[in-house]
């Protein structure tokens, strides 16, 4: 890897450490905003009811999570426990935050990796045979990538599972988390994906086409389908490379409210229940989590970008 290819890689690297560092801090402080006493919180979640505690319970409580310590110290405490993976501890299960999330991680990342790979494969797919390929067939292909890109996640959701599953019952109702249970569920975050991919896609292929580098390699008896694989396509997913990076952060969103439509479990359901039960440190915990995925997944098509686009490497 060149000089200029580290050097830009590193600033990124930076930025994605401030970016973290500014996301964790502004957790740490919206904590402190919510209303009511953290300590009364605990109590009242622990105990299943509202009420008033005696002063005691409460400096008890205060005494054990260090509510009862400058707040400039707890501030320096909940980042260095963030630097050795320590979330805090969860209200309502009584362990750490890292366990309560990781427990349920792998679900989420298959089910959203499952869909980016799914969505990037109906894109390219519809792109490549409809694009240049006349009035009809280009005006087909752009009306379904901007019918699928304006669907939301739990129309297609309710709309697949109805289909799939209740009329014509091939996948599981509810709580499967096997390879048919994933089905769904992929095609649910996908759909809507596809329709966004494929419009930036679309663009940038017919661009493509259109060079005289295209033209060279037809002349030199190059098919059709191999000019539009080997070397339009690669030009013109530059611009979906970096979508992704949105994209796969935005798929995490979106697993809370599939995840829920399917029963499945995942940190959808995660943040979902801690909302319900008011456990402060797990929401915190998964909203961090969320955050990171965002800033290693644009890190990775920074990268990604990098190595597919050999003008950025020697700039």
């Amino acid at each position: 890897m060149k000089a200029p290819v580290v050097r830009r890689f590193g600033t990124k690297l930076a930025s994605a450490v401030l970016v973290l560092l500014v996301a964790a801090s502004i957790t740490f402080f919206v904590q402190l905003l919510l209303p009511g006493d953290r300590a009364t919180v605990i109590l009242n979640v622990r105990n299943g009811r509202d009420q008033e505690w005696p002063p005691e319970e409460i400096a008890a409580v205060n005494a054990q999570f260090g509510f009862d310590r400058p707040l400039l110290l707890q501030y320096l405490d909940y980042l260095t426990g963030l630097l050795r993976g320590d979330l805090g501890t969860s209200y309502t299960e009584f362990r750490p935050v890292t366990d309560v999330i990781g427990a349920q991680l792998v679900p989420s990342v298959i089910l959203t990796l499952g869909a980016l790979a799914v969505a990037w494969v109906i894109a390219v797919t519809v792109t490549v045979l409809t694009v240049q390929r006349g009035r009809f067939l280009g005006g087909l292909g752009a009306s379904l990538e901007a019918f699928t890109a304006s669907l939301p996640h739990y129309w297609v959701g309710m709309l697949l599972l109805v289909a799939f599953a209740v009329k014509i019952p091939i996948f599981p109702v509810i709580g499967g988390d096997g390879p048919a249970g994933t089905v769904l569920p992929v095609l649910t975050l996908a759909i809507p994906l596809s329709g966004f991919l494929g419009q930036v896609l679309r663009e940038e292929f017919h661009k493509v086409l259109d060079q005289p580098f295209i033209t060279t390699a037809r002349t030199r008896g190059m098919s059709d389908a191999a000019v539009r694989l080997r070397h339009a396509l690669r030009h013109a997913v530059l611009p979906g490379i970096t979508l992704s990076g949105w994209a796969l952060g935005a798929l995490v969103s979106g697993s809370v409210i599939v995840e829920n439509i399917y029963g499945r479990p995942g940190i959808g359901q995660v943040l979902v229940t801690a909302v319900n039960n008011r456990d402060i440190p797990t929401v915190a915990g998964t909203v961090l989590v969320v955050a990171a995925v965002y800033v290693v997944a644009n890190l990775l098509v920074d990268l990604a970008y990098t190595l597919v686009d050999p003008r950025l490497r020697l700039s």
